[in-house]
């Protein structure tokens, strides 16, 4: 099988999802301008100092809730943009530096105070053609002050065309069980919002399906930002980009989407600092080096939903010295591990999706349940190989999730 044709069969390209999302959420009308891969310029939202939407006007409507963390503990959330001036940006050459937003999320003090938004109203309309899904309430506050000490650092890395927010959910519950957690968005991959309102474009999108590179390309581009984002927060005596947050240099692990699941593992690869690293659902476009028995977790949704996925993770798996685990829920979608599913669910607008996507898309299992199981495995993955904890959840089956089978 061809690089192009793995890409197709193992992840949905950004126009296709952009499409289908844009139907879901918004009704066929949105399909005549899937706003992933168009040029925005934003009005110039309020925000804060650190670039994210002003959280006292996110929250005025009443929509669905972030689902509550397994803890229950609060969580604090800031954004900031961050720039990489010793790298020029891999998909703009005439840009001499890498200018990326991140979200992180970390164990607060007190769950007094506004919540953070979801997204801005036009980020959501840019994305999805409509604001419907900035009415979401997270359950994260507004630049909470960080439990003092240091915490174990988990990176997210999205899946192509994706926003970071649709990571929001994951990033929420790992907080809430004692990590700090960074949730980056990769310029040009997406259209992300930085300070000021303005939105740049996916100048990249539609390049999965010609260029049979692309998937390597953006797997190494994605693990730079990622170790660009370690380094910030990790710097000896330097102010972090959250005031108060210390990370813990010896116990950080990565975990990414569909491509971000790629690039985390690239990014265990090239960086001994990683200890360890989760696939959910990502075909893997580099083959598995530099591990050094470092563990890794394949997440699958119908063991990839193709026979020549299935073969792509079957080669990586030969390839893994250390711990590994692959678990699939047969009953999930691609994007299942993403917020995108639970927040389609949570609108009432899976009805709007095409007839033929629904399968490969979200499968058959609710937005919600997919979600418990992602945060238990991957919760659990992570406590067991970056705190020591025990986490039977990962050698046998669980009566508490009897629809996740292990692949291995």
């Amino acid at each position: 099988m061809s690089k192009t044709a793995r890409w197709r069969s193992a992840a949905l390209p950004i126009a296709s999802t952009a499409l289908v999302l844009a139907l879901a959420l918004a009704g066929p009308a949105a399909a005549s301008a899937p706003a992933a891969a168009a040029t925005t310029t934003a009005p110039e939202a309020a925000t804060a100092q650190d670039g994210a939407p002003n959280a006292a006007t996110a929250q005025d409507t009443a929509g669905p809730r972030v689902p509550a963390t397994s803890t229950r503990r609060p969580v604090g959330t800031t954004s900031a943009r961050l720039v990489d001036r010793d790298r020029p940006d891999p998909w703009r050459p005439d840009t001499p530096s890498r200018e990326l937003m991140v979200t992180f999320w970390y164990p607060t003090e007190s769950a007094r105070g506004a919540h953070a938004p979801y997204l801005s109203p036009e980020l959501s309309t840019a994305l999805y053609g409509t604001d419907a899904p900035a009415g979401v309430r997270t359950g994260a506050v507004a630049g909470g002050r960080p439990v003092p000490g240091r915490h174990p650092l988990v990176l997210l890395s999205p899946g192509f065309g994706l926003s970071r927010t649709t990571l929001t959910a994951l990033g929420e519950e790992l907080a809430a069980r004692g990590y700090a957690v960074a949730a980056v968005d990769h310029t040009y991959e997406t259209l992300v919002e930085f300070p000021g309102g303005r939105i740049e474009p996916c100048l990249v999108c539609g390049r999965e399906g010609t260029d049979p590179d692309f998937g390597a390309t953006a797997s190494r581009a994605r693990a730079a930002d990622l170790r660009f984002v370690i380094d910030r927060l990790t710097a000896p005596g330097a102010r972090g980009p959250v005031r108060g947050l210390t990370v813990d240099p010896g116990r950080i692990g990565v975990a990414g989407h569909s491509l971000g699941g790629a690039a985390a593992l690239e990014a265990m690869g090239e960086d001994r600092r990683i200890r360890a690293a989760a696939n959910l659902d990502g075909t893997v476009w580099i083959p598995p080096t530099g591990l050094r028995s470092r563990p890794v977790l394949l997440f699958s949704a119908q063991l990839g939903g193709s026979p020549g996925a299935t073969g792509n993770w079957e080669d990586s798996w030969k390839r893994l010295t250390g711990p590994r685990y692959w678990v699939d829920l047969p009953t999930a979608g691609h994007l299942s591990f993403s917020d995108e599913h639970w927040v389609v669910d949570a609108l009432g607008s899976r009805d709007q999706l095409p007839a033929d996507s629904g399968p490969d898309v979200f499968g058959t299992v609710r937005g919600d349940r997919a979600l418990a199981a992602t945060r238990a495995y991957l919760g659990a993955f992570l406590d067991r190989h970056l705190l020591g904890r025990p986490a039977p959840l990962l050698d046998r089956p669980s009566r508490a999730f009897p629809e996740v089978r292990f692949a291995k």
